[in-house]
């Protein structure tokens, strides 16, 4: 991205944007731009319009410290901090995403949209690699679109009306939490939430469940809603679904909160996964 001499700004005009469809139900590369320099209005929207397009986004072989990354993000609305991590001294809303070595569970291993046990869930997600294993470790992706537009007029008649509740503290989430527990914070948070969720800016439907924090329907028992809950599970997250990505150093992924889901997978025991994430402020979900 070229630089404005006098003052650093960025160019009035856009930066072309080469866009690259990932296989799979979602997710596209954009190559030829540097997100560490100042990116010209037309630039930023273009990466809009592909991030709402595409649910999620990728960019390879940057160079972002916490503070860059930040910026990045605040191109696309205000950061909000991650409510069971302290952030960064540098940037309060960056935290620090680290598998160690001799660690053999991954944090958030498990099929989810991120912080659904808030009032105002993140807009959107960003991660960014500084150390990768050499193998493994990709992230998968769903399409919460394509998970409500297959099912069934029947089922969506059905589902459209009900709210889930979902919490910080499910057991299946608190486990990928559990070798981290001296660094969480401890408060446990709820919110009930449609379970079809209508997109605030493309007005497609999507649905709003997922596995790590959607523990029952509102005004059901855990047991009552456990059958269907678990089939909304496996059905939002089939292969047909999904897209993935292989990490490099350097890797920035981008994604829309409120209609993807992801799992990072947990298959390089023995190696190092360093990331830097940070998220941006939400709506409620209607």
């Amino acid at each position: 991205m070229a630089r404005d001499h006098d003052n650093g700004a960025a160019e009035d005009r856009p930066h072309r944007l080469s866009v690259r469809p990932l296989p799979g139900a979602l997710g596209a590369e954009i190559q030829g731009v540097d997100l560490s320099a100042p990116l010209a209005p037309a630039t930023v929207q273009a990466i809009r319009e592909t991030w709402l397009k595409y649910l999620v986004v990728f960019f390879r072989k940057q160079t972002l410290g916490a503070r860059e990354l930040a910026a990045f993000a605040r191109l696309f609305g205000t950061p909000m901090p991650y409510p069971m991590v302290k952030g960064l001294p540098e940037e309060p809303h960056v935290i620090e995403v680290l598998k160690r070595e001799d660690e053999t569970v991954n944090f958030g291993g498990l099929w989810h949209t991120d912080t659904a046990y808030l009032e105002r869930p993140p807009m959107a997600s960003l991660l960014y690699a500084l150390e990768v294993p050499q193998t493994g470790g990709d992230t998968l992706f769903a399409n919460g679109y394509l998970a409500f537009d297959t099912l069934s007029p029947g089922m969506q008649a059905m589902l459209e009306p009900l709210r889930a509740v979902n919490r910080s503290d499910g057991a299946a989430v608190s486990a990928t939490r559990a070798p981290r527990s001296g660094a969480l914070q401890e408060t446990a948070f709820q919110a009930v939430h449609p379970v079809v969720r209508t997109h605030p800016e493309t007005g497609r439907k999507s649905l709003y469940v997922n596995g790590a924090h959607s523990i029952r329907f509102d005004g059901m028992t855990e047991d009552e809603s456990q059958p269907l809950l678990q089939w909304l599970f496996a059905h939002q997250s089939q292969a047909a679904f999904t897209a993935r990505f292989q990490w490099a150093v350097g890797s920035l992924a981008f994604w829309d909160n409120r209609a993807a889901l992801h799992y990072p997978l947990n298959d390089y025991h023995g190696h190092r996964r360093r990331m830097l994430r940070i998220q941006i402020e939400g709506d409620r979900p209607s």
